[in-house]
């Protein structure tokens, strides 16, 4: 058995003439919390859609605790819960009759509905019909019903919408103590802060391609800039032209922010002041994920 609880190569989809989704591959290692992030239109939802076997892929393939979900969609999808798009339930029914009703097409123990309505703070509304719950409750019992048979592996989209900023708070801890368990999470949202604080990894996707994909540390660290205070900007653009191992540079707020690493930073200062420059501070910025996914998908809707 490998390290990866998800394996994507290559899943590709067209509608006509639209392409879904372009040759999409990323692992998810065991133990992460995983976020698959893009704006609207890029592939999200597809993707997962053919990853849980709801969409038949027109190319590539897909893995689930080492289970070919299209050879043997039985066996990957026994290793996951899934939340896509709106769950469907009875709406005559209450939440807990609705699980007890999925625990039994699903194998799992009836003990393990009440726990499981417990763990998602569903416990003192188990019994109201489901047509009267808010869009939260609803959020909430189609995320017991993907954690109902004790999955390895959950795969969730948009698990928070709806939820106050209280139970967002609960979602995100539910799923780092499911990955601290050794179990996996792979979740869609457009909650970036959310991400950034819950996910140990991530993939951005813009078009239905993959276009930033890795440990969330080393996302991040891609948007480290150096922001200096120097007494003539548009002399300190022209000495860090070409400069070893500055990607770029600008004027921002009165500031000359400089695209480098960390590591640059003596590097910088020297060049500017070897060029007459007075630097009365350098310091190290990291920009948000927000900052870093807009960087990444600009001009997309």
């Amino acid at each position: 058995m490998n390290g990866f609880a998800i394996e994507v190569d290559g899943l590709t989809k067209r509608f006509g003439a639209l392409l879904a989704v372009d040759r999409v591959s990323f692992r998810v290692p065991r133990g992460a919390v995983y976020g698959f992030l893009g704006p609207n239109g890029s592939g999200k939802t597809t993707t997962l859609g053919m990853l849980t076997g709801l969409i038949p892929p027109d190319a590539g393939a897909a893995r689930i605790a080492g289970r070919d979900v299209a050879a043997a969609p039985a066996e990957a999808l026994s290793a996951a819960g899934a939340l896509v798009e709106e769950p469907a339930f009875y709406p005559y029914l209450s939440g807990r009759r609705n699980l007890e009703i999925l625990a039994r097409l699903m194998g799992a123990p009836r003990e393990a509905v009440g726990a499981t309505l417990a763990r998602v703070g569903l416990a003192e509304a188990a019994d109201q019909r489901y047509r009267g719950y808010s869009l939260g409750m609803k959020r909430r019992l189609g995320l017991a019903a993907a954690l109902l048979p004790d999955p390895e592996v959950l795969i969730l989209d948009e698990p928070t919408n709806g939820l106050d900023p209280a139970g967002q708070l609960e979602v995100r801890r539910l799923l780092r103590d499911f990955a601290a368990a050794g179990r996996s999470v792979l979740v869609s949202s457009h909650l970036l802060h959310e991400v950034q604080e819950t996910c140990t990894h991530a993939a951005i996707l813009r078009k239905g391609r993959v276009v930033a994909e890795g440990p969330m540390a080393s996302l991040l660290s891609r948007g480290e800039r150096l922001v200096v205070e120097v007494d003539d900007i548009p002399r300190a653009l022209a000495a860090l032209r070409d400069a070893p191992g500055v990607r770029g540079a600008r004027e921002s707020d009165g500031r000359l922010v400089v695209d480098a690493a960390p590591e640059a930073a003596a590097a910088v200062n020297r060049r500017l002041v070897e060029a007459g420059l007075a630097v009365s501070a350098l310091a190290r910025e990291s920009g948000g994920l927000e900052e870093r996914f807009l960087e990444i998908t600009e001009g997309d809707g």
